[in-house]
């Protein structure tokens, strides 16, 4: 209801952030997904090992295949996070995969970073 990110309730998928751009529209669509939980590795575990060149495929919601090709993959800390960045409009289709990352604070039960992973619409 704000329009802050949710993450998905299970670690098992992964979600389109509704308040961006469907994947293959214009602007920066964002899927989040969970990297872990207690039980063992979550939809993203490998995220932060993708590298620039990869391709990454979303099925569309009419079915079709949206191909991005990364461009890079970058580690921030939360507090360092740079929103306009990653949110921020873009002239062309461009995905953002975020998970967490980083050092694990076994106190808050949170990672500390966040991976985030910038691809190109290439189809």
């Amino acid at each position: 209801r704000s329009g802050a990110l949710q993450v998905p309730g299970t670690t098992t998928v992964a979600g389109w952030y509704t308040g961006s751009p469907p994947p293959g529209a214009i602007g920066s669509s964002i899927i989040a997904g969970h990297v872990d939980s207690y039980s063992g590795p979550g939809i993203f575990y490998h995220l932060s090992q993708l590298r620039s060149g990869d391709r990454v495929f979303i099925r569309q919601k009419d079915g079709r295949l949206a191909v991005f090709r990364v461009n890079s993959v970058h580690m921030y800390t939360k507090i360092d996070f740079p929103t306009l960045k990653v949110y921020g409009a873009t002239p062309t289709s461009q995905l953002r995969l975020i998970t967490c990352g980083g050092t694990f604070d076994p106190q808050t039960g949170h990672y500390l970073s966040n991976v985030v992973v910038y691809a190109t619409l290439t189809s």
